[in-house]
């Protein structure tokens, strides 16, 4: 077996602040210490574990927030989820560990190191820092990652070398434990193997040896498996009102590609997700985004929602955001060829329909389907895309219809749009609608104009007055 354990240890300040650009120092303070600070706070001397009092006198503009174990725990949860997109095998080590176990994975997604450098390009994206290590089992994958060391140990034989440097803390033992245990002079994992078994036994229980056993291997380590939720939420706390839909793509992007990771852990794809908005006055906004086919493309949704935003003025400033996925249908993959071929590959209509319904309006794009009907006004209806659409022969009809016909005049006999018309083709008589009181009688004909383009006209059988009709692209 093999483990890749990540560790999230700034996982306190980044729950709260992922989807925010930082201009000021931060940090994070539980009963008044510090737990957790960002690169700026740190370059001005602030350390987890001091009070917070003190942050304050090295860094009299330090931003400090309380800590939120709520927003820690579904952060975690979220990147779980994510994971599991490389393999199923995901287990929790709380309160700020994920560990996923991936030797049946190695060959489908192009080896260990792929695997790795895929894992820190989409925790970057998500906004989380990350310590990725790699072991023969869980234990000691999680001991080298809250050590904050990365290795890639592939060989149960290496385990002793890679975790005796390692300082004592990671055994996670409670206060008297360690306190005797440095007593005894042990100040890394490595002098505690070193000391006899049974000594070691009768003086801190057997416990601490099976904790040795399971990390080397010795002893089974049995984890209880993530399951994921059957829909997709997530949201992320804003640290400053935002007052333009714009500067919510930054925080809202983040989301997305969790989205993509959750949906690509169950092999499925959305075709409907929403962006929820909450405002100062405790209002929300819904911003739905719909696609034609189902997808778990976190940089197409992204395109998606800049349109949206990009059009969308609000009317209370923003104080956190969520997206919302319920409906999570299956996603078949793509067919390949035996050979390549490059040639003749269609345009993505789909993606081309979405961005438009995203920037015009839903209502704005749409499809046409055929209807059983003679009379040209009538042959065609709207219909939403990917339905069963219209087939027509552009040769004899033309594709763009007049809202209305169009009188046009008759010189020496001969139909006048632009100047005098050559009939091409025709008569096409229809004789049609004597059932619901709107019937006609039309003869049809294909015409040319005096530029060169050609229009559809028609003339009344009844009248014996001509109109325009269509014109052909």
């Amino acid at each position: 077996m093999l483990w890749i354990a990540i560790h999230l240890p700034q996982l306190p300040l980044e729950a709260l602040l992922r989807g925010s650009l930082l201009p000021e120092a931060w940090a994070v303070a539980d009963k008044h210490r510090i737990v957790a600070c960002d690169g700026k706070a740190r370059s001005r001397g602030v350390r987890a574990g001091m009070s917070a009092s003190a942050a304050l006198a090295l860094s009299p503009q330090l931003r400090i927030c309380q800590r939120g174990a709520s927003a820690e725990t579904e952060a975690l949860l979220g990147v779980a989820a994510w994971a599991m997109q490389f393999t199923p095998n995901v287990a929790l080590e709380f309160p700020d560990v994920v560990l996923l176990e991936i030797s049946g994975s190695l060959k489908l997604f192009g080896g260990l190191a792929r695997i790795v450098g895929d894992l820190r390009e989409g925790l970057a994206a998500m906004g989380f820092t990350a310590c990725v290590s790699v072991a023969p089992t869980a234990r000691a994958a999680c001991w080298l990652v809250r050590a904050g060391k990365e290795a890639l140990v592939t060989e149960a034989a290496r385990i002793d070398e890679a975790v005796s440097t390692l300082p004592i803390a990671v055994l996670r033992c409670d206060a008297d434990a360690l306190e005797s245990l440095e007593a005894i002079g042990a100040a890394t994992v490595g002098d505690l193997l070193a000391l006899p078994r049974e000594g070691l036994a009768r003086r801190f229980d057997q416990a601490l040896l099976d904790e040795f056993d399971r990390a080397r291997g010795r002893l089974p380590d049995p984890r209880s498996f993530f399951t994921p939720p059957p829909r997709f939420a997530a949201g992320i706390e804003l640290l400053a009102e935002v007052t333009q839909a714009e500067a919510l793509l930054f925080a809202s992007r983040r989301l997305l590609v969790q989205l993509a990771g959750y949906l690509a852990a169950r092999s499925c794809g959305v075709q409907r997700f929403a962006l929820k908005l909450a405002h100062r006055d405790g209002g929300a906004t819904e911003i739905a985004i719909g696609l034609v086919a189902p997808s778990r493309d976190a940089e197409h949704f992204t395109l998606l929602l800049r349109e949206r935003l990009g059009s969308i003025a609000l009317r209370e400033p923003v104080r956190s955001i969520a997206i919302e996925a319920a409906d999570i249908l299956p996603l078949a993959g793509d067919t390949l060829g035996l050979f390549p071929d490059d040639t003749g590959t269609p345009g993505n209509w789909d993606r081309l329909i979405e961005r438009l319904r995203a920037r015009l309006g839903t209502e704005s794009v749409h499809g046409l389907a055929s209807h059983a009907e003679h009379r040209p006004e009538r042959a065609s209806a709207d219909a939403e895309p990917g339905a069963k659409q219209l087939k027509l022969q552009f040769g004899e009809r033309p594709f763009w219809l007049l809202d209305a016909p169009r009188p046009i005049p008759e010189v020496s006999a001969v139909p006048d749009y632009e100047g005098p018309l050559t009939l091409l083709a025709g008569p096409e008589r229809i004789e049609s609608g004597w059932w619901d009181d709107d019937d006609i009688a039309r003869d049809y004909f294909v015409a040319r104009t005096q530029s060169e383009s050609l229009v559809w006209v028609y003339r009344e059988r009844r009248g014996g007055g001509w109109y325009l009709h269509g014109l052909f692209a």
